[in-house]
């Protein structure tokens, strides 16, 4: 079972940075595409980004593209959501998560997720 811990949440001004790391126990990390979703307060959670299990191809929604950028480095067994220029509107919990798919897409089911850390935009 892959445990999943994210970490690089906190306190931005509009306009800002942050990134978000997600780190995994399991070895095997290059066997996960990995996801990172987001919840706002009274809010479902969301899809933000996802990326296949060699790092190749990416998939953003559509809030987000051209100001988040997800990756993943197999060798330290992490993965990360680099944010850029963010808004109010980014405030949430965001949270990483690994699924087995091959592909990744809309309906791609995610197993194992981590914790949480929050992200709080001020304007």
């Amino acid at each position: 079972q892959v445990q999943l811990v994210e970490s690089g949440g906190g306190l931005v001004q509009a306009g800002g940075s942050l990134t978000l790391s997600c780190a995994a126990s399991e070895r095997t990390f290059s066997n996960y595409a990995m996801g990172w979703f987001r919840q706002a307060p009274g809010k479902d959670r969301e899809f933000v980004a996802a990326i296949t299990r060699n790092g190749f191809n990416t998939l953003y929604a559509d809030s987000v593209k051209r100001r988040f950028t997800i990756s993943r480095d197999n060798t330290k067994n992490t993965a990360y959501l680099q944010m850029n220029n963010l808004k109010p509107e980014d405030t949430a919990v965001y949270y990483c998560a690994a699924s087995v798919a091959v592909v990744i897409g809309p309906k791609t089911v995610y197993a194992y997720w981590g914790q949480g850390t929050q992200v709080t935009v001020s304007s």
